[in-house]
């Protein structure tokens, strides 16, 4: 195993698929907390689901950039 005076910028398979199983669960919670912004009334918990949807952006956004991608 070789010793590096820099670690090298490498994503592992194990890390692919930790950041993809990341992905995907924050793609399906922000898909199901905007249907649910949608059906609810009361205005303090639709606040708080549009909080937690940024929340899950913002780690979607995180991700691609990790992966060396481009986000909006």
């Amino acid at each position: 195993m070789p010793n590096y005076q820099e670690v090298p910028n490498i994503i592992t398979g194990k890390d692919l698929d930790y950041l993809s199983d990341m992905f995907e669960w924050n793609t399906l919670a922000l898909k199901q907390f905007n249907e649910s912004i949608l059906k609810v009334n009361d205005e303090r918990i639709k606040k708080l689901l549009k909080k937690a949807c940024g929340m899950f952006d913002t780690n979607l956004k995180i991700i691609i950039s990790i992966l060396g991608g481009e986000h909006e």
